[in-house]
């Protein structure tokens, strides 16, 4: 089951929505629905980035409302991970998860390392961007010359080994706070990244960039 997720970030114009069986609105990410033109299945959240006259349309136009209180202690994203898992998501896409509030991008990138749902396949994506986790085996798929970047995060990241990059690791360590793995790049049109012990936080973005 693949759900599709739409937070309160900032997306390119080139976002599209991919195909899903399943949509959740995470609070203001109902904005981002309406933008792309795709009906949320459930709007979940503390509701505080939107109008009541915005709630009352998509209640009217039988989406289901979760409301949570402001003072919580889960993000409007957690919660629409965790309602993800419950539906039986097998991959979760996740749009509008960055931009803006430095604070809640770099919380929104970690969660992607915790423990809920680092076995799930969950994919940041904005425009010709991608950010997934990597703490077995990842792969990456798209043409030569498209970056790949490899961050370790929670510590250094070891036996580390890749394929289909320019600069190939055998057995290596990605050490955590390094920009080591920053702008290696595709050889072909996949690439295989395995990690023997820690966690790797891989970006991929189509085309050239600098």
């Amino acid at each position: 089951m693949h759900v599709l997720i739409c937070a309160n970030g900032v997306v390119e114009a080139t976002t599209r929505a991919p195909a899903a069986d399943f949509v959740i609105a995470a609070d203001g990410g109902a904005r981002l629905c309406d933008a792309l033109r795709t009906r949320p299945d459930v709007l979940i959240g503390d509701l505080d980035s939107l109008t009541a006259a915005e709630v009352a349309r998509w209640e009217a136009a039988g989406v289901e409302v979760l409301r949570f209180p402001v003072d919580k202690d889960q993000t409007d994203l957690e919660l629409a991970l965790d309602l993800a898992a419950a539906h039986g998501a097998q991959r979760i896409t996740v749009l509008g998860a960055l931009g803006g509030r430095w604070d809640q991008s770099m919380a929104n990138l970690l969660l992607l390392a915790h423990p809920r749902w680092r076995d799930l396949d969950v994919v940041l994506m904005d425009g010709p961007q991608r950010a997934f986790l990597v703490h077995r085996r990842g792969v990456v798929e798209g043409r030569p010359g498209d970056t790949v970047s490899l961050l370790a995060v929670g510590g250094d990241a070891r036996g580390v080994t890749t394929t289909g990059l320019a600069f190939p690791l055998t057995d290596g360590v990605v050490p955590f706070g390094c920009a080591l793995g920053v702008s290696n790049r595709l050889t072909a049109s996949r690439a295989e990244i395995t990690v023997w012990q820690g966690l790797l936080l891989v970006f991929h973005i189509s085309g050239r960039h600098r």
